[in-house]
Parts: C-alpha cells; sequence; structure tokens
C-alpha cells in the first residue's frame, strides 16, 4: 500500500486491500481510501468484505461473473 501512495496516484486499483487485517486497521486503511478519494484520485477496490461498502461512492456486485447490482451515491458519503 506504502509504495502505491507514493507517487500521489490519480488512480489507485487496490485488490483486497483491508485481506488480513484487524477491524481497527480495515478502518484505518478505508480513512485513508476515502482521503485520497477527497483529494481527486479514483480508487477502484476489490473486496469480499461487504462490510465496508458504505465507504464507496459506487458499488458493483458481481456474481458468476455477471453484474447483479450497480450502486451510485450523489456524492461520498462522510
Amino acid at each position: 500500500m506504502a509504495r502505491a501512495l507514493i507517487g500521489d496516484p490519480l488512480i489507485l486499483m487496490a485488490n483486497e486491500p483491508i485481506s488480513n487485517l484487524d477491524s481497527r486497521n480495515c478502518e484505518a486503511v478505508m480513512e485513508l481510501l476515502r482521503d485520497l478519494h477527497r483529494n481527486g484520485s479514483t480508487i477502484c477496490m476489490v473486496t469480499h468484505d461487504g462490510r465496508y461498502s458504505h465507504f464507496a461512492v459506487r458499488t458493483i456486485r458481481l456474481f458468476d461473473g455477471r453484474i447483479v447490482e450497480k450502486t451510485q451515491e450523489a456524492q461520498a458519503r462522510a
């Protein structure tokens, strides 16, 4: 994660960035990603952990390789 962030990316692809973390560190990583987004970065995150989907502005849920649900907020949640 640190290596990806050091270059101040415009787009960040995050594949399971919170896997194997305790809940406190999951929250810290998600807050970091939210701050990056608020500062103009586009974040594309893939996760199997739906507990943190409330951080997303837009979600796409897949099942068997097909889109089964899309949601988009008017603006990022606080």
